[in-house]
């Protein structure tokens, strides 16, 4: 519905700050007059303006908190989290991306042991205090509020030192050119945590298929499991296939 793709679109906007409307367009699979109707809109409702090329968020002020952009589409996410739990056993140490949906991982775990847990997600160091369970490692850097992580060189190298047994990462797009990431901040922190672990589980909703967004992190042969809340596309399915990668569906309201 033109609703709800508006929200998506305003949110996605706000996260990024500044986006082409090629970007738009194929992040939301509707054609360039749409867009240019749909960003008028948004523009109306001071959200967000037109810049040279592109749409930008309005100054960091008015941007729509973390909070706000990580319900849209909440059921999906958390069941995707709830997949993702399970797969984690006691002794594993994890690597949680930073991102709306890997959050809600933490929601979900069952382990009954101790787990290691390292992340500049801080949603998810929020979540991770109270549960004694957990080992807690936090990577060091400064903190980007846009998307309530900590990034820098000094987290990237901080992650260097450990080995991880699972990734759990998140992505502004998977396509054929690999699993993509928008920020420059965030890039080389995505690449380092795929490179040190074993393997590498990808937590995206539907709608991050066929998106190539501005930076490559990790080729698809890289990946050993999406977990999705609905069937991708045929050729989508084809591609993780081919790629050998294990699709799972995460089914909102499944225990």
């Amino acid at each position: 519905m033109k609703s709800k793709r508006l929200a998506e679109m305003e949110r996605y906007i706000q996260e990024n700050g500044q986006v082409t409307m090629e970007e738009l367009r194929d992040m939301f699979h509707v054609s360039m007059n749409t867009v240019r109707r749909d960003v008028s809109e948004l523009c109306v409702d001071g959200s967000v303006r037109k810049v040279y090329g592109g749409v930008s968020a309005r100054p960091t002020g008015q941007l729509v908190p973390f909070e706000v952009r990580s319900a849209g589409s909440s059921q999906e996410k958390k069941a995707i989290g709830r997949e993702a739990a399970r797969m984690i056993h006691s002794g594993d140490i994890i690597y949680i991306d930073s991102g709306t949906t890997t959050l809600h991982i933490m929601d979900y775990l069952q382990v009954e042991g101790t787990i290691t847990v390292i992340t500049n997600n801080i949603e998810v160091m929020v979540r991770a205090i109270a549960d004694e369970r957990i080992r807690l490692i936090v990577l060091p850097g400064e903190l980007r509020r846009k998307t309530h992580s900590l990034t820098g060189e000094d987290t990237v190298q901080f992650l260097k030192n450990y080995n991880i047994n699972i990734a759990f990462m998140a992505a502004t797009g998977i396509s054929a050119s690999g699993v993509t990431n928008s920020s420059p901040l965030e890039y080389e922190i995505k690449r380092q945590a795929v490179e040190k672990s074993q393997r590498t589980v990808l937590l995206v909703t539907g709608n991050k298929f066929g998106v190539t967004s501005l930076l490559t992190y990790a080729q698809l042969d890289r990946l050993d499991a999406v977990i999705t809340d609905a069937p991708p596309g045929e050729e989508d399915r084809a591609m993780l296939e081919a790629a050998g990668v294990e699709t799972i569906i995460a089914a909102a309201g499944a225990q």
